[in-house]
């Protein structure tokens, strides 16, 4: 057992150590938009992209002014009537939305799956029309069905869909939302539970969206998650916990290490920006994101 002085010596070191790195700038990632100096250049490992709907009181061209200048080369969650203004900007629609009902009447539900077949069967061919990749969906609420119910009335829906898309040259990806907070009764809200509708669909062309900021808040284990469960993830969100609000030292992980845990995997999609930005200056907030995550 150490005495007390050896004590007094080891905590005196570790202040000492811990001061060192913060004045290193080792730990610069937690500061704030507005504290920490970057340099503007991309390193170009990863493909930066921002949710449109976080900036609902930005314009599309705006948004798209600064996305471009900060570096990002996509936008996530635009439909068609948006396209024209991110081609004429040179950015990506990196997940295209506008064919769901919402996020509560979804593929797990029988009851909504001829509704669903229409507006995807209209808006699959439109995406990849426009030269797109991706298409959103959502399993929609579990309203006290199991597992297996949910899985089983998700691939009846899915299937023809999936078909569609291998058609087109399109995936449909389901997002990952929480259950806990945001999104109660949500039924996808696992990513072993999306993993199995993965297997059971049996296509490249359905895939995940791990939101790491729903998945904290359900699961945790996000880096060990990522890995283990890359195969089925071709997209992923950004987001502090709690609150959804930016990803500095406000809020409890640490993105640089979850970045560099993505690119292990060799993920060659998206990372999309979805906090909601409290600062004032929002746009500061997206580059200071992005900064963080450029591992």
């Amino acid at each position: 057992m150490a005495t007390n002085q050896n004590r007094r010596s080891a905590i005196k070191g570790l202040i000492a150590g811990s001061a060192a790195i913060g004045a290193s700038g080792v730990l610069s990632s937690f500061t704030t938009a507005e504290q920490q100096p970057m340099d503007d250049k991309l390193k170009g490992n990863i493909n930066h992209a921002v949710c449109q709907w976080c900036y609902s009181d930005i314009s599309v061209e705006d948004l798209c002014k600064a996305a471009k200048e900060i570096g990002i080369k996509g936008i996530d969650l635009v439909g068609p009537k948006d396209w024209p203004t991110l081609k004429k900007y040179g950015l990506y629609s990196s997940m295209c939305n506008g064919a769901e009902i919402n996020l509560t009447d979804g593929f797990g539900d029988k009851v909504y799956h001829a509704e669903l077949h229409k507006r995807y069967t209209d808006m699959i061919p439109k995406v990849a029309e426009a030269g797109y990749k991706n298409l959103i969906c959502f399993s929609g609420s579990r309203r006290g069905k199991t597992d297996e119910e949910g899985w089983n009335n998700c691939v009846e829906g899915l299937k023809s869909m999936v078909a569609l898309a291998e058609k087109h040259g399109v995936t449909l990806v389901m997002e990952l939302l929480n259950s806990k907070i945001d999104h109660k009764d949500y039924q996808c809200d696992r990513v072993e539970w999306g993993a199995e509708l993965c297997k059971r669909l049996g296509s490249e062309n359905f895939k995940l969206l791990y939101d790491i900021y729903h998945m904290q808040i359900d699961e945790g284990d996000v880096i060990r998650n990522i890995g283990a469960y890359h195969q089925y993830i071709n997209h992923y969100h950004t987001g502090g916990v709690p609150g959804r609000n930016e990803i500095d030292d406000t809020q409890e992980l640490y993105y640089p290490a979850i970045m560099k845990a993505i690119l292990a995997t060799g993920h060659k999609g998206f990372v999309a920006q979805e906090f909601i930005p409290k600062y004032k200056d929002k746009l500061a907030s997206l580059k200071k994101a992005v900064h963080i995550c450029d591992v």
